[in-house]
């Protein structure tokens, strides 16, 4: 993230404020791999953070609102979980560059 550097800031493109839940993407489910998603704090919270899924995700439908899917280039997203670990500490760097 811009912010803090760690993954655990943001700032929304709304003069930094949160904004609120789309109801059309909370009601989509997390239920394969690649669907993207934004990553909250609770209720109408979305900032700029997001994530993509490397598997279904149950827990978080209704919860996080799901606004995309990757249709391709899923060498990249095999390559950044391989680079996870049990931890939550990646082995190495992965950064979303060009897309």
């Amino acid at each position: 993230d811009m912010v803090f550097g760690n993954g655990s800031g943001g700032e929304s493109i709304f003069n930094g404020k949160k904004f609120k839940d789309e109801r059309a993407g909370l009601l989509k489910k997390h239920d394969k791999r690649g669907i993207v998603s934004m990553g909250n704090s609770g209720k109408n919270s979305n900032t700029s953070q997001f994530f993509i899924t490397f598997k279904e995700a149950s827990q978080c439908d209704g919860k996080h609102v799901v606004f995309g899917e990757v249709i391709s280039g899923f060498d990249a997203l095999d390559a950044t979980e391989e680079a996870g670990t049990s931890s939550g500490e990646p082995k190495v760097q992965a950064k979303i560059t060009d897309c």
